[in-house]
This record gives structure tokens, sequence and C-alpha cells, in this order.
């Protein structure tokens, strides 16, 4: 009987079958990061269905969320998929949909003023500029390579991601800036962003230069990351146009349920809500 153990080579091989479908950096390599830390868990022994469960419940008990859990049982039902362990999947942890977004991860306009405004101000004007462009196009951070002098020379970019392809416009001021920048530091064309070995910003290198940012900024540290300039730009987009459809297609969300999580208010909101519908006296 064949012997179910995830070892490097599995892995590896799992890895290029999710290369082959075109799922994204950022994708594949949470997939292998989730499925190297139940590999440790199970520490050599064969993959059956009672230990998944298991694994599986302990991932609660370790304080991972409901929806971060799921994420994790994603990856792994998936490489049990490609391996024909059918037997082995598990099903989700069933979240209630939720009511109201965490305000002590909701990052305000002020505060995102503050943080761009210590970013250049401290000198660390590609910071500065990376969160601009961010937050002022509603791009995903792994979008960013897509920014480039020719992009910006066009006023649009064409992001060729998770199999679709859309177009994201640049406003004026943004497109002037870029255009200053890549200048400054003597790019002529390709990506903008760069670290000093000529290489694209990473995810990581990103997140860890806002998350320095914050101290000086007077920003909690919790509402800072780069996902979370792409709500802001969703939430101010909306607030501007009311058009949800029209978000859906410029955040490329297939379904507008995806953007209607964007858009949710606060708790401190929805009592406002409630008090000016006046019909308490």
């Amino acid at each position: 009987m064949e012997q179910r153990r995830i070892t490097d080579q599995v892995v590896e091989s799992y890895q290029e079958y999710l290369c082959r479908e075109e799922k994204s950096r950022g994708t594949i390599e949470k997939y292998v990061r989730d499925i190297r830390s139940f590999a440790a868990w199970l520490s050599g022994q064969e993959v059956t269905k009672e230990l998944t469960v298991r694994w599986k419940e302990g991932l609660l008990e370790a304080g991972y969320g409901p929806g971060t859990a799921n994420s994790m049982l994603s990856a792994i039902n998936g490489l049990f998929s490609f391996l024909d362990w059918q037997d082995c999947r598990v099903k989700f942890f069933k979240l209630q949909r939720r009511l109201f977004r965490d305000e002590s991860k909701d990052l305000e306009q002020n505060e995102y003023r503050r943080l761009v405004e210590t970013a250049y101000g401290s000198g660390k004007e590609r910071l500065g500029l990376v969160i601009e462009t961010i937050c002022g196009t509603g791009i995903r951070v792994s979008e960013l390579e897509y920014i480039t002098v020719e992009a910006a020379k066009a006023g649009r970019a064409e992001v060729a991601l998770k199999g679709k392809i859309r177009v994201i416009m640049l406003g004026k001021q943004l497109r002037r800036k870029l255009i200053a920048f890549a200048k400054k530091k003597k790019i002529i064309s390709g990506q903008i962003f760069l670290t000093r070995n000529g290489t694209g910003l990473s995810r990581r290198q990103i997140w860890a230069e806002m998350k320095r940012l914050c101290a000086a900024a007077g920003v909690e540290a919790s509402k800072v990351f780069p996902h979370n300039l792409r709500h802001l730009f969703a939430k101010t987009f909306y607030k501007a146009h009311g058009d949800i459809v029209k978000l859906a297609d410029v955040l490329g969300h297939t379904s507008i349920d995806t953007t209607r999580i964007y858009l949710l208010t606060t708790g401190a909101e929805h009592m406002r809500q409630l008090d000016c519908l006046g019909l308490v006296s």
C-alpha cells in the first residue's frame, strides 16, 4: 500500500503544479509554507484523515482565527487533491458572515497621511511613493511590479495576475511623482520600485519598512500593513462614487461579495447610522 508521507519531493512537485496552474507567487509561497507546517507537525508520521482532523482542531487552539485556519486547510486539501488522497480531505470551519470590521485595524485617512508625510520627511522617498501608489490605485502589493516607467508615461498599467488581465489607471499626480522618482533614480525602463540590487521589492520588505514608520507617525502598528492601504482605497472610492460594481472591477474581484468585505462599517459607524434613523424618541 502506498505510503502517504509529505516529503520534500512531494512539496516540490505540488509547487511545480501550482506554477503550471498560474497561481500567484504569493499564493504559492503561502501554500508551501502551510504544507511544510503541517508536515513538521506530523513529524514523519503517515498522513491519515484522523491526524489531519487533529491538526485542524489544533489550529484554533493555537490561536488562529477561523478564516486564517480555513486558508491553511485550503492549502492542505489542495495538496490532497493533487495526490489523489481524497479521503484525507477535511471540511472547513463554518464562518458567520461578518457585519462589522475590526476597529483596531481600521486605517483612517488622517493616519494614512501621517504615514506618507513621515516617510517623505525621514528621507524614505521610495517607501512614501510605494504607500501612495498602493493606496492611490487599490492594487495588491504583489502587483507593484507592473508599475513601470512605461506604465507611468502611458498613465495605465496592465496587470496580469491570477489568470486575469486588467487595466489600472494612474492619476496625473501619481504619474508625475512616479516619472520624477524614476528619473532621479536613473531608471529608464521597467519596474520603478527596486532594491539596491535591482530586484523588485518583496511583500515582506514593504511590510517591514511600513512597520518601522508607525512609532514616528503615531499610528498603531496593528493598522499598518500593505493590504490595509487597498482597503482604504476601496472605502474612499465607494464613498466618492457609490458604485460597487465598478469598484469590484477596479480591485480585480470576480465576486462582488468579496468587494463587500472591504466596505464593512465599524460598530461605531453602525451605531451612528442607527441613531440617524430617528426611530427612537
